[in-house]
């Protein structure tokens, strides 16, 4: 038995200090904070830390809204560094393998924060939050998963395919703020999964430019073929007649399912109504944006201006003071024909 032993001996070891070295890799491309201490903070420590991750680094989906009531944003900032952390794992390490051995460093710290037992603040501050709003475990894995499937996935054959991507990269998301809020049902679920996924399309159609030169088009294949797109024009960079021509499919699409995702809106407490307002507003505008710019995503990147984005804080706001502006009641109409 003993040379049996000797054998597997060096068998292994390169490979842990292979794990080992794609792990420091790691770390080292990653800012300094995020590196797993020694010694536990305090939650009081922990809730500060995912607070200024949150606060300065908000340009993805700012979950920590002014509008919600004070004593839930320690929840949505630890969901909101969770969230921002693990993509930055995924997409800033510049090495598909890195990213995965650090999302699996960071899925370790997940199951230990299930068990009481991780270090790092953001876990810290997401464990009172789990035991305090009963969270399962599945959407923050799930991300994970998705994050991993970045790294391994660049195209995708069908819409459906697409959208099996969101359940884990975008529906999540909407899930653990409906936990957070206690408006957690089954057909809540559903419609945000709606809102969460219509939400990624939108951002997908924003950035088809900047995902392409990063190696990954979530344009579906199938649907490229049909209007005759391929990836030459995209490289090229020249929205063709065909090009515009699938973009206003794609933007129709993610229309449709933002419409079906508006009647949660009027389904949850006003404080997250007004949140889920604005979020929908907002990806509405991008595609109303993409359309300005007659569906050329590839020329320029269509942008929300500072004004824009001002006019659709107010408009949410009145829909918190009348509930019949917001857009999942009546007055959706009026918002449509707009």
């Amino acid at each position: 038995m003993q040379p049996d032993k000797e054998t597997e001996g060096p068998e292994l070891e390169p490979a842990a200090r292979s794990r080992e070295a794609l792990i420091e890799a790691g770390w080292a491309a990653l800012p300094a904070s995020y590196r797993i201490p020694e010694v536990a903070p305090t939650l009081e420590q922990a809730r500060a830390y995912c607070k200024q991750l949150a606060e300065s680094h908000y340009e993805n989906f700012h979950v920590a809204s002014w509008f919600l009531p004070r004593e839930l944003r320690p929840h949505f900032h630890a969901i909101y560094a969770y969230c921002r952390i693990s993509d930055d794992l995924g997409d800033e390490v510049g090495d598909p393998a890195v990213a995965l051995a650090m999302l699996g460093v960071w899925e370790q710290e997940l199951n230990a924060c299930y068990k009481g037992k991780s270090r790092h603040p953001v876990f810290i501050a997401l464990g009172e939050t789990i035991s305090q709003c009963g969270v399962p475990k599945e959407p923050f894995a799930d991300l994970l998963m998705a994050f991993r499937q970045d790294q391994m996935v660049t195209r995708y054959a069908t819409m459906e395919d697409v959208l099996a991507y969101c359940r884990y990269s975008a529906n999540p998301v909407g899930r653990l703020v409906l936990y957070a809020c206690g408006e957690a049902d089954e057909e809540q679920f559903r419609l945000s999964d709606l809102t969460c996924s219509a939400l990624q399309l939108a951002n997908f159609w924003q950035d088809v430019r900047e995902d392409y030169a990063r190696g990954r088009v979530y344009l579906p294949q199938k649907d490229m073929e049909f209007f005759r797109v391929s990836d030459e024009i995209l490289a090229e960079g020249i929205a063709t007649p065909e090009f515009r021509g699938l973009m206003r499919y794609e933007v129709e699409y993610a229309r449709g399912l933002f419409e079906e995702g508006l009647p949660l809106i009027g389904m949850v407490s006003r404080d997250l109504a007004l949140d889920l307002d604005l979020f929908s507003r907002g990806g509405l505008e991008i595609l109303r944006a993409i359309v300005r710019q007659d569906y050329d995503v590839l020329s320029g990147r269509p942008a929300l201006s500072k004004s824009t984005k001002v006019s659709l804080a107010l408009r949410a706001v009145m829909g918190k003071l009348l509930p019949f502006m917001r857009l999942g009641s009546a007055g959706r109409r009026a918002e449509k024909a707009a």
